[in-house]
């Protein structure tokens, strides 16, 4: 197994759509493609749907040295809608302790745009994860 196929069981996150593109060492990207189920009453894409794709480009980096992080509190700020396109989330470990990992994640859209930023620390746990630390 490795952190991709690990990370296919974040159901919430496959069902939105979210596709986990590259993963090394403490460092994550990822894409979603705005479907019209992501947007929301004013026609563009939902908080939540940007949330879900940055969490998981956060999940995978502080997750990339094969122990399990789970998140302890997260923030996003957003700056610009889109209704249309892929979005992508890049994540960067800014933080990587024994027993805490922090990211910031920043979502751009296919211009390269930015449409949001990420903040999120994590809790790393003692349980290993069923594969190799990335380097």
């Amino acid at each position: 197994m490795d952190i991709f196929e690990f990370l296919k069981g974040d159901k919430f996150a496959v069902n939105a759509g979210v596709e986990l593109l590259e993963v090394r060492n403490g460092y994550a990207r990822a894409r979603m493609e705005i479907k019209p189920e992501h947007l929301n009453g004013g026609g563009v894409c939902q908080g939540g749907a940007i949330f879900t794709l940055a969490d998981l480009a956060f999940a995978a980096a502080s997750n990339s040295h094969a122990k399990l992080t789970l998140s302890i509190t997260s923030n996003i700020n957003f700056f610009q809608a889109e209704s249309r396109g892929f979005l992508y989330a890049e994540a960067r470990e800014v933080l990587n302790r024994k027993r805490l990992s922090n990211c910031e994640v920043r979502i751009t859209n296919e211009t390269g745009a930015l449409i949001a930023t990420f903040n999120g620390t994590g809790y790393r746990k003692e349980t290993e994860l069923p594969f190799q630390p990335l380097e």
